[in-house]
Order: C-alpha cells, then structure tokens, then sequence
C-alpha cells in the first residue's frame, strides 16, 4: 500500500464512513417506505433495498480493511503492510451491478416474458463487465489494466446499447407522469457507471501512489452512492408516480 498523508487517510475513511451511513439510511428508507406503493411495483423498491443493504455490508468490510491497512499514531499515517483487499468492492459489484438493473426493468411493469428476457440479458451483461473489470483492478502492470479495460468495455457499451435503444419502446408506453423519470433513471445509471472506467484508468494517465489510491477509494465511494442510493429514492418516486396514476384512472 502506498504511504498517504494523514489528510489523505482521513479523507478515504470520513468517505467510506459516509457511503456506509448512506447505504444504510437508504435501505432503511426503501424498505420502511415500501407499503406506500402499490403492489406491482414493490418488488421493485424492495430489490432497491437489497442493492443498498449488501452495498452497507460490503462497505463495512471495506472500511475495515483500510483501517486494517494503516495506522495513524503521532500524526503519522504507516502501512501496516496488510493489503487492502479491492475484492469486497468486486463481490459487491457482481451481485449489486445486475439487480441495478433489474430493479428499472421491474419498476416498468412489462410483461412477465419481457421482464424475464431484458432481466436475464441486462444481468448477464453486468456480472461479465465486473467480472473482467477485476484481473485488472488487481494489477499493477498498465497494459495489463488496458487490456481488461478494453474487454470490461464491450459489456458496458452493449448495456449502454439497450438501454437507450433496446428500452425505447417499453418507456414510449410508460404513464406520462413517469415516463421523464424513468428516462431520467436511464441517464442517471449510464452516467454514474461512467465513472467507474474512468477512475480505473487513472493509474494509466499519471495519477500513481497517494493520490491514486485516494482518487481510486472516494471516487468508488462517490460513485456507489450515486448509482445505489439516489437511483433507489429515484426508483422509489417512480414507482409512487405510476402507483398514483393507476388508481387515479
């Protein structure tokens, strides 16, 4: 691990202690506020919960291996020489990565064969993106991380693919109080996953040591609570809009 200055250390950890208290609030929130939708739609909110509530998990592991990675004594950050283990983030991601997107495939209420196969098709894309995303996060070796980069970006792209063209028809018969922020919830998962190969390659542009590590840790944790938290609440008012609609006609 690479030796950080205490404004470094602290920065990391008052991160990670921040996304761990939003996944939880989060899951809290989802799943206490469930009954106020209808009933089609709180599968979906209850999916939103058990991304935020395994993301908590995960970022209480996380957090604890960083701290196990250092020491702060006399206003000293050392290494302890434990290695921080990225796998908790990569466990996390393939069981979060696919319900993400599942969640917006149950909140659109298509029919049981379009769930099945969009749901199946978008899983399966996101679990092979993670999946080859992690031989290169663990690699110190630059052309190795661009070569698993490249490969993780052909999954992501395909995603990206059917959700703005693949989803189009299914969203043009979305209620019209829900159909903007169902289309809002496209944007927002495309660009908060966006972030995440961009961060892996900042070992790859000069950003090494420190700094690296710091960029790498708070922009992970910064994009975890974009993409798990506020599309859950996102998930959550879309399926109050549509809920409202129905009885409403």
């Amino acid at each position: 691990m690479p030796e950080l200055s205490v404004g470094q250390f602290s920065l990391v950890a008052n991160m990670l202690s921040l996304t761990i208290a939003a996944m939880a609030a989060t899951t809290l929130f989802l799943w206490l506020c469930r009954g106020q939708v209808a009933s089609p739609y709180r599968i979906a909110v209850t999916v939103s919960g058990i991304v935020t509530f395994i993301a908590f998990y995960h970022y209480l592991r996380i957090y604890s291996s960083w701290m196990e990675s250092y020491t702060l004594a006399d206003g000293v950050v050392t290494a302890t020489g434990v290695p921080f283990n990225h796998a908790y983030r990569y466990v996390d991601w393939l069981l979060t990565v696919p319900l993400l997107l599942i969640e917006l495939i149950l909140v659109m209420r298509l029919s049981a064969q379009e769930t099945f196969s969009k749901s199946v098709r978008l899983g399966t894309l996101a679990l092979l993106m993670v999946a080859l995303g992690y031989p290169g996060e663990i690699s110190s070796d630059n052309s190795t991380r661009l070569l698993w980069w490249s490969l993780a970006m052909v999954p992501f792209l395909w995603i990206i693919f059917e959700l703005f063209v693949g989803l189009r028809k299914a969203i043009a018969v979305q209620p019209l109080a829900a159909r903007g922020l169902i289309s809002k919830a496209r944007y927002l998962t495309i660009f908060s996953w966006a972030f995440y190969p961009i961060v892996f390659l900042f070992p790859m542009i000069g950003i090494t040591g420190p700094m690296a590590e710091t960029f790498l840790q708070v922009g992970y944790s910064v994009a975890d609570i974009v993409s798990k938290c506020v599309l859950g609440i996102l998930i959550f008012v879309i399926a109050m809009k549509k809920s409202e609609t129905e009885v409403t006609a």
